[in-house]
């Protein structure tokens, strides 16, 4: 082969360019996401400098939240944004776990398309539709069927009777949790969904030719072979519930009160902001709020960072 050819040295040449051009392209588009992150990062820590100036780091565990003295603290929505996402995905993840496991391993071939179909329909249902159901049919449901008996039977239980103890108003956290829990499934359940079909046929059709049970074989072959991009997914849930707005704002309360009732109304990070901020009448308040958003964008970094965590750990004891 001539080396020398002008035809290939000008192929070999244009092939260069093109390598560089695209690897400066893809380069590129990987620091815009981190220019992106920092400057919100940046934006919201300055818009919040004069809370954080004035209330320090007793802004994070402060629960009182008064406009008039101009006194803002943290705490409660930080709560009520941790408590409803976790009450969610206490929910969210066996559901997606047999949502998952169903569409895989025991449903016809015939149905799997549609509750397929559903399943992405419901991923794409603006979460405003959800506030809307949640607080019009989910409400004076729980209101009046769900949360008195709740409170008469479970709220007599010991240590864990105050979370059921409240009046059955219907708004509350746990109705937040639930729809939270509602609005997460879709997501969670699609990612379960694709990488367990990613798992090769040869190693379940083993199992089953040892006298494996189906729930061995999904338990001892699918889940180990596809933990790591199972946490990634309910982790990616995670995140979903921590930032909701709409939703939780139409069924939390919005009540500025710390309580470990999940009957009783509560507050969220982003219901807060999204009630409160065009009331913002002081540059202190409107300063705070902005602050709550730093807040939440730490709360949803620390989860994220606990879940690459996890991952990596994973990754390492199986040898990757």
């Amino acid at each position: 082969m001539n080396t020398t050819d002008p035809a290939l040295l000008s192929r070999a040449s244009a092939d260069a360019r093109t390598d560089r051009r695209f690897r400066w392209l893809v380069t590129a588009a990987g620091l815009f996401v981190l220019a992106t992150l920092l400057a919100v990062a940046l934006s919201m820590l300055w818009g919040g400098r004069e809370a954080f100036a004035k209330f320090g780091p007793a802004f994070l565990w402060t629960d009182q939240w008064d406009a008039v003295q101009q006194e803002f603290g943290a705490l409660v929505p930080i709560y009520g944004t941790v408590v409803t996402a976790l009450l969610a995905m206490l929910i969210a993840v066996p559901v997606s776990f047999g949502i998952a496991f169903f569409l895989t391993e025991i449903a016809p071939k015939w149905m799997r398309p549609t509750i397929g179909a559903a399943i992405e329909l419901l991923a794409g249902i603006p979460s405003i539709i959800y506030g809307m159901w949640g607080l019009f049919v989910l409400v004076p449901l729980l209101g009046e069927h769900v949360f008195p008996w709740v409170d008469e039977h479970l709220g007599q239980l010991p240590w864990l009777g105050p979370l059921f103890q409240g009046p059955p108003l219907g708004l509350g956290m746990g109705t937040a949790g639930l729809v939270l829990a509602v609005m997460v499934i879709p997501f969670i359940s699609s990612v379960m969904r694709e990488v367990f079909l990613t798992v090769p046929g040869p190693l379940k059709e083993s199992a089953y030719a040892l006298g494996a049970t189906r729930w061995e074989v999904v338990w001892d072959v699918v889940v180990p072979y596809t933990r790591s991009a199972v946490i990634g997914g309910i982790f990616l849930g995670l995140g979903r519930a921590l930032g909701e707005t709409m939703a939780v704002t139409f069924v939390l309360g919005n009540a500025h009160a710390l309580t470990v009732s999940l009957l009783e109304p509560g507050n969220s990070i982003a219901a807060t902001i999204a009630n409160e901020f065009t009331e913002a009448d002081s540059p202190m308040y409107l300063s705070s709020l902005i602050a709550l958003g730093f807040v939440l964008f730490l709360v949803t970094f620390i989860v994220l960072g606990i879940s690459r965590l996890l991952l990596s750990r994973l990754n390492k004891r199986e040898g990757n």
